[in-house]
C-alpha cells in the first residue's frame, strides 16, 4: 500500500495503518511526500527509498501494489542500462485514489470495509538523547530530534546529511514535514518562507544542505525583511554530495586526473570556502556556527528563545571523495 497526497496527513495515515494491520500489507509513503503530519500518537509511515536498489528491495515480492494518492513508482533519475520502473515483475497495480484525488477519504472508506475493527498502531512519544562531542550528520540528526518544538513545520532539504531524520523525529511532538516532491534542489529556504507566512504562529525549521541552500540563498533576505520565525540549519559538508552520488550511479568516475578531476571540482564547495554565517548576517539574519553537538543544541535553544529568523551553520564532516 503506497500512499501520497493528503493520505500523508494524520487521518489518512491512520486509515492506511488500519488497513495494513488488518491485511498484512506493507505500508509505504512516497519518497518525497509534499506534506506529512507526524509525531507521537500518529502512525509512522516509512518512505519509499530514494535509492533505486533499496526501493526495489522494499517492494520485492509484492503481488499487488495499491496506490492511494501516489503514482506508480519509478526511480528518481534514469540510469543507463537499467529500467526505471520499480514495480516488481508480475505485480498488479491498483489505483484507489489518483495522485491529486481524495486519498484520505478513499482510505477511510476502504478501512471501514476491510479493517472495521482494526486499530492503527501509532508512534509512541519519545525523543533521542542529546549527543555530545564532534558534530557529525548523525549527531546533528539526534539534536534535531531531541529539540524539535511542538507544532513545528519542518522543511526538509538536508539531502545526504539528513539520513536518519525520519526515525529521530517520528516520536517527537506533533509537527508537519515538507519535502521536495519535484526534486529541484533549492526549494528549502523559499518553502520555509512560505510556511512561515502561512502559519505565523508556528515555528519553522528549515534543514538545508549547503549545495541546495546556495541555489536560493537570497530567501534569507526575505526571512529577515518579513521578520519570519524561521530557523535554518545549513549542513555544510563542502560538497554537492547528492549530485556526486548521482554521477556515481551512472558510472561516472570522479577520481584521478584529467576530466575526472575537473568533474569532481564542479561538485566541490570548498574553493573558495563558503561562509554561511557571513552570508546570513549580510542579509540581516542572526547566525552562528556549530562544530560540536553541544554548540548546535545551544544555537537551536537560543533561536527558539528569540522571535524572528536565525541561521545555524552546522559543520559536518565532508563526504568521501
Amino acid at each position: 500500500l503506497l500512499i501520497g497526497g493528503d493520505a500523508g496527513l494524520a487521518e489518512g495515515a491512520r486509515a492506511a495503518a488500519r488497513i495494513a494491520a488488518a491485511t498484512g500489507a506493507t505500508l509505504l509513503a512516497e519518497t518525497f511526500p509534499p506534506r506529512a503530519e507526524r509525531g507521537g500518537g500518529i502512525p509512522a509511515v516509512p518512505r519509499l527509498s530514494y535509492v533505486g536498489d533499496a526501493a526495489r528491495r522494499q517492494l520485492g515480492g509484492a503481488r499487488h501494489l495499491v496506490l492511494a494518492g501516489a503514482r506508480s513508482p519509478v526511480t528518481f533519475f534514469g540510469y543507463p542500462g537499467r529500467s526505471g520502473d520499480l514495480v516488481p515483475e508480475g505485480c498488479s497495480v491498483v489505483t484507489v485514489a489518483g495522485k491529486d484525488g481524495p486519498a484520505a477519504t478513499a482510505l477511510a472508506a476502504l478501512a471501514d470495509l476491510v479493517a472495521p475493527d482494526a486499530e492503527a498502531p501509532v508512534e509512541p512519544g519519545r525523543r533521542p538523547d542529546l549527543p555530545t562531542g564532534d558534530l557529525t550528520a548523525a549527531a546533528a540528526t539526534a539534536v534535531i530530534g531531541a529539540l524539535l518544538p511542538e507544532g513545528a513545520i519542518v522543511v526538509d532539504e538536508a539531502n545526504t546529511s539528513g539520513v536518519g531524520l525520519g526515525p529521530a523525529t517520528a516520536g517527537g511532538p506533533r509537527h508537519d514535514w515538507l519535502t521536495l516532491p519535484g526534486g529541484a534542489i533549492g526549494f528549502g529556504t523559499p518553502a520555509a518562507a512560505g510556511a512561515a507566512v502561512a502559519c505565523p504562529d508556528r515555528p519553522v525549521w528549515c534543514l538545508a544542505a549547503d549545495g541546495a541552500a546556495m541555489y536560493t540563498i537570497s530567501a534569507l533576505w526575505t526571512h529577515a525583511r518579513e521578520g519570519l520565525d524561521v530557523t535554518t540549519v545549513v549542513y555544510n559538508n563542502a560538497a554537492y554530495a547528492v549530485l556526486r552520488a548521482e554521477l556515481a550511479q551512472v558510472g561516472a568516475q570522479l577520481g584521478g586526473a584529467g576530466a575526472g578531476a575537473a568533474a569532481r571540482r564542479l561538485l566541490d564547495l570548498d574553493d573558495p570556502t563558503l561562509d554561511f554565517v557571513s552570508l546570513a548576517r549580510g542579509m540581516g539574519v542572526p547566525a552562528r556556527r556549530a562544530r560540536t553537538a553541544e554548540e548546535l543544541a545551544d544555537a537551536l535553544r537560543a533561536a527558539a528563545a528569540e522571535p524572528g529568523p536565525h541561521l545555524v551553520e552546522a559543520l559536518v564532516p565532508p563526504v568521501a571523495r
